[in-house]
Order: structure tokens, then sequence, then C-alpha cells
């Protein structure tokens, strides 16, 4: 089985976040697909299978279980079928559990077009001030993750959570943000966290932004936004939200290609 690593929300290699692709006549049983991410060991491994009329099934898997949604992996599953595999049809669409996600591209630039899903305020969870060191601002939850908006960029850009004591509160991920306008050219600035998902610090986070999208959007009174994430690796994506959909706009490089013996 072969596979390519892909760099995604980024044009430079060792930067963005890592995802796998591997592409399947069939899935695997779910259990080999789970051995494989996590013989890996990226954030995401994303499997396609090619249909006809630029149709594909996606699944993705994490180190320890499968999701229902991911932004970077999906990008680099694109990124391979026009630049590994010299698919021709633009746009291409995936099948998902998270129903059609569409992706095209226009020069060095790839959109995925993603459900949009609006934050609801709710009260500060037990453990969570004390888990990342600072107070929030206010606190809003989004299918299964914990929204947490802090005072300033700094504020996000130098937070040093304890990422054991994250991994207690019950809440799939938990992402954190600020207004971004102080860092430059930025509308607002995120930092995920998902470890109880095996990701203690996610690098660039596209289903993140189904969520930070509409919660900057009606803050900022704006559709189009330029989003950085500011982990380690860092990553910068143009947003736009509209009709219930989020758009999320970057660039993916190819990092290397592997192939698994054996299978």
């Amino acid at each position: 089985m072969k596979f390519w690593t892909i760099d995604a929300f980024t044009n430079q290699i060792f930067k963005g976040n890592p995802a796998a692709v591997c592409v399947v006549d069939s899935f695997p049983p779910p259990s080999l697909m789970q051995k494989i991410a996590t013989e890996i060991n990226l954030s995401e491994t994303a499997f396609i299978v090619p249909k006809p009329n630029a149709h594909y099934d996606i699944r993705w898997f994490t180190p320890l279980v499968e999701v229902e949604l991911c932004g970077h992996g999906t990008l680099a599953a694109a990124h391979v079928l026009w630049n590994e595999l010299k698919a021709e049809e633009n746009p291409v669409y995936f099948d998902s559990a998270s129903g059609v996600l569409m992706a095209s591209k226009m020069d060095h630039e790839i959109t995925l077009d993603f459900p949009a899903h609006m934050p609801k305020p709710m009260a500060i969870p037990d453990g969570l001030t004390d888990a990342l060191g600072i107070s929030p601002v206010c606190v809003s939850r989004s299918r299964g993750d914990c929204i947490v908006e802090l005072r300033t960029f700094s504020d996000v850009v130098n937070l040093k959570p304890n990422i054991p004591a994250l991994q207690e509160i019950d809440w799939r991920g938990i992402i954190v943000t600020a207004d971004g306008r102080a860092g430059g050219h930025y509308d607002f600035v995120s930092r995920c966290f998902f470890p109880r998902e095996g990701i203690p610090e996610d690098p660039v986070t596209g289903s993140a932004h189904c969520k930070l999208a509409p919660y900057w959007a009606e803050r900022l009174g704006k559709n189009e936004l330029i989003a950085y994430q500011a982990s380690k690796r860092s990553g910068i994506i143009k947003v736009r939200y509209e009709h219930n959909r989020v758009h999320l706009t970057g660039e993916a490089v190819t990092v290397l290609e592997g192939k698994f013996l054996n299978l």
C-alpha cells in the first residue's frame, strides 16, 4: 500500500499540518486502517477510494480513533489527486461521514467547501481555567468541542496549557482563540488541543475553522477572514463563511512517499 505525507495549509515543508494519504481500491477493515494510522503517527491519516464522476469516499484516522471530519487531511487528499496522481477533474467531491465535501483548485491554492457549525455559549467547564492557566473571556460549545475565547492575541500565542489536565476535561477538543488583529494581517488566532484523540496540539486544524469562522464572522461583522493558527509549525487559512458553509483555502506540499510492505 502506497502513501504520501503532505504538509497542508502551507507552501513550505516542515510547516503547516502533516497528513498521510492512502489511495485504495476499497477501504481495508477499520482495525487495519487504525493500525496504519497509528504506525504513521501523524495527527491524521486519510484513506480515499475512487468512484465515478469525480467522487471519492474518504475516511480519517488519528493515531487513536476515527474522526467525522478533517480539514487538513482532506486538503492533503485533494493535493495528492491533482499533484501526485494527475487527476484531471476539478472540482472533486469527497463523500464522508460529514456529507459531501467539495475541493477545487486555482493555481497553487485549494479551497474546501465544508459545513459550518455555530458555537453556542456555555458555562466554563470545571478545571478548564486551571488547565489553561488563564481565565477565559467566554466559552462556547460546538459538536463536542469547547471554544475558549481569550482576551488577546498574545494570550493565545504564549499559552502553556497543562495537557494532562486538559485531557481530563469532558470535551473532545479544546479550541483556544482570540481577536487576531493585534498580530498583523490576521482577523483571528487559534490553537487546538485534542489530547483525548491522541493529538496534544494539532498544528493547523481545518475542521476547527468550521466553528471559528461563524464565531468570528459574527463578532467582526465580516464573512471573509484570515485565520492564523499559532502552533510551533503554524499555518494560515483563508476563510469565507456563507450560507451555513465554510470555505477554507490554503496550499499544500508533498514531503515524502512511502509504501507499506506485506499489505
